[in-house]
């Protein structure tokens, strides 16, 4: 193979309902992948900002969520990039899981068709 392999990393939290599916689906198709956890590696500013500039913070954020929904009203309301940003690194479980690193794209979220569209045949070893 020639080049550098691609890295993928995906992060989210060990015991989501929906990093496990992201994670068996991952599994299921033989792609190498790293596992960062919110809960133990904390998540950088400035990688919050960065996805923030390539996703949007409204795709980044994860209002269903019951961290997000137990907020004070106050801190929800007047919602914008810096305060969404602010409380996604002060409490990770707020950002939408999972987010998929594929080098030089983000994925937000799992559907398994949007995972085989978006992570390249060659990172697979299988289907």
């Amino acid at each position: 193979m020639r080049g550098t392999a691609l890295t993928i990393t995906i992060y989210g939290i060990k015991n989501c309902d929906t990093m496990k599916k992201a994670r068996s689906w991952l599994d299921d198709h033989g792609v190498a992948y790293d596992f960062h956890d919110y809960k133990t590696a904390g998540i950088a500013k400035d990688k919050l900002k960065q996805w923030s500039e390539e996703v949007g913070w409204e795709t980044l954020l994860n209002r269903a969520g019951t961290t997000f929904k137990k907020l004070p009203d106050a801190d929800k309301e007047g919602l914008n990039e810096r305060k969404a940003l602010a409380l996604m690194a002060e409490q990770p479980s707020m950002i939408k899981r999972p987010v998929l690193d594929l080098g030089p794209k983000r994925v937000v979220g799992f559907k398994p068709d949007i995972y085989a569209k978006e992570v390249p045949a060659k990172a697979r070893k299988k289907g």
